[in-house]
């Protein structure tokens, strides 16, 4: 089936079960990153439809929270197999929107799905408790029961599991949701819903919102009706989020930037070390938040692992992502591409060596792109914005370090703390660093640690709650005790 045929080009919201968007709206077109052209355009919403959404999810509430966690799993599962039957459609729409390789975006389709069938399980597992009584005639239980209307804010980097990995979470608690897409990415967020309505999830249950940001964002925060608000981005943006949210003491999750080190010791496997930080810094064109922004080489190895890593980079193919073979992407702008630059030019400045790369990709199929080249950085320094900033790009800066209390203390010494990675075989060396890094999460000999089963979320200004594992679900959750008397 081709993505046209397939219907799940979408240009309206949907809203209580019905598209929602009409020549009353203005259009905004959605355009391709690898070259610039467009792919369609969708009708840009506003105040007033969010608050119709909100209506809307509150009275889709009660009667889907009343539904059994099996009920509500069965219904989860539909959606869960529509996806999958349909990952290659929704690939080929993220890398038309996004620009990440098509294999990239497969997996993105496959690490989607897997959370609505890991909360269709969990819930079928929300369980209370009976407290032994503080007195002879009472009896003291504590239930769980869902936080009630929900809204997410989801990025454009992983349009598709973003929004499942919390939307996934609310539904199964028996939550009813609102999301508002990234402006650069509706497209993904729009088919997922189509395949909700055809999955048979009730209006109202899950409901997506495209438009103006500023308004959706404020009505979503200023309404009492909306009781948690999960939002995935920058920073600032967090904060904004959590200000608007404090008069209506909302719950919230958030998942915001990110400076993750990525340590080699003298003992790690060197080839792994290099593997590992081709993942996790070149993965998405380096356009995730827990992706490896400065990298610290102890004194050793320091030589050996800038020669491997030039090489491996070397071998990175970058192109259109839905070119077979390609392993780095477009960036999702020329906002992004400005960044590198300045990063680069920055580092540069304060004494660093291009070891590779540096420069926007030439050639006539990159012209209306966003390409550039994946670029190392020997002799990074803290002088450096690179140290202190998410660059976002693909940019691999190399620290060099002497002891293990001095690459901690570097490595922390930033306001963010949300993903760190370090490669090491003593067993002394594993236990230190990983309890000594203020980090939500951390990888030890590994690039990669993502997965539905475990908590994902950081500490710092990297922002607030968990996604992903049992921990997840609780977000979702209240907790009330109730005192008998008998």
């Amino acid at each position: 089936m081709s993505l046209v045929s397939s219907g799940l080009i979408r240009q309206k919201s949907y809203i209580n079960g019905k598209w929602i968007g009409d020549d009353s709206h203005s259009l905004v077109t959605i355009t391709n990153p690898a070259n610039s052209e467009e792919i369609t355009q969708v009708y840009q919403l506003g105040k007033n439809e969010t608050q119709t959404a909100i209506e809307q999810a509150s009275k889709a509430l009660s009667p889907w929270k009343k539904l059994t966690a099996s009920e509500r799993a069965s219904v989860l599962m539909q959606w869960y197999e529509l996806i999958v039957k349909n990952t290659d459609e929704l690939a080929e729409l993220i890398t038309l929107e996004q620009g990440k390789p098509l294999a990239e975006s497969k997996g993105e389709i496959t690490y989607a799905a897997s959370f609505i069938r890991w909360y269709s399980e969990e819930a079928k597992r929300v369980y209370g408790e009976v407290i032994t009584p503080h007195q002879s005639d009472k009896r003291l239980m504590v239930v769980k029961q869902p936080v009630g209307v929900t809204a997410a804010i989801t990025p454009w980097n992983f349009p598709a599991a973003m929004i499942t990995r919390k939307a996934a979470a609310a539904l199964a608690a028996g939550c009813t949701m609102i999301v508002k897409p990234a402006p650069d990415t509706p497209l993904t967020a729009l088919a997922m819903a189509e395949l909700a309505d055809r999955a048979g999830i009730p209006a109202g249950v899950f409901n997506v919102i495209c438009g103006d940001a500023k308004q959706i964002g404020e009505t979503l925060c200023d309404n009492p009706i909306v009781r948690k608000l999960s939002f995935t981005g920058s920073t600032p943006v967090g904060r904004l989020l959590m200000a608007q949210s404090a008069k209506t003491l909302k719950k919230l999750s958030l998942e915001l930037g990110g400076n993750a080190p990525f340590i080699v010791f003298n003992d790690a496997d060197i080839d792994a070390a290099v593997a590992g930080a081709i993942l996790c810094k070149f993965r998405n064109a380096g356009q995730t938040c827990v992706c490896a922004n400065r990298l610290y080489i102890q004194a050793d190895v320091y030589d050996e692992f800038a020669q491997k890593l030039k090489l491996a980079v070397e071998k990175l193919n970058v192109g259109h992502g839905n070119v077979e073979g390609i392993d780095v992407g477009p960036l999702i702008n020329s906002v992004a591409i400005d960044k590198v630059e300045k990063h680069i030019a920055d580092a540069l400045s304060f004494g660093g060596e291009l070891l590779t790369g540096g420069t926007r990709q030439h050639g006539e199929q990159f012209e209306q792109g966003n390409f550039f080249e994946p670029t190392i950085i020997k002799n990074a320094n803290n002088k450096m914005l690179i140290a202190h900033e998410e660059t976002f790009g693909p940019v691999a800066p190399l620290f060099k370090f002497d002891t293990v209390e001095d690459v901690i203390k570097q490595a922390n010494e930033t306001e963010f703390g949300l993903a760190a990675y370090f490669f090491a075989r003593d067993i002394s060396t594993v236990w230190q660093v990983s309890e000594a890094l203020e980090y939500g999460m951390v990888g030890v000999n590994t690039g990669i640690i993502s997965t539905e089963v475990a908590p994902f979320g950081g500490v710092k200004s990297s922002g607030l709650g968990r996604e992903g594992g049992h921990q997840g679900l609780s977000e979702y959750l209240e907790t009330k005790y109730i005192c008998m008397s008998i």
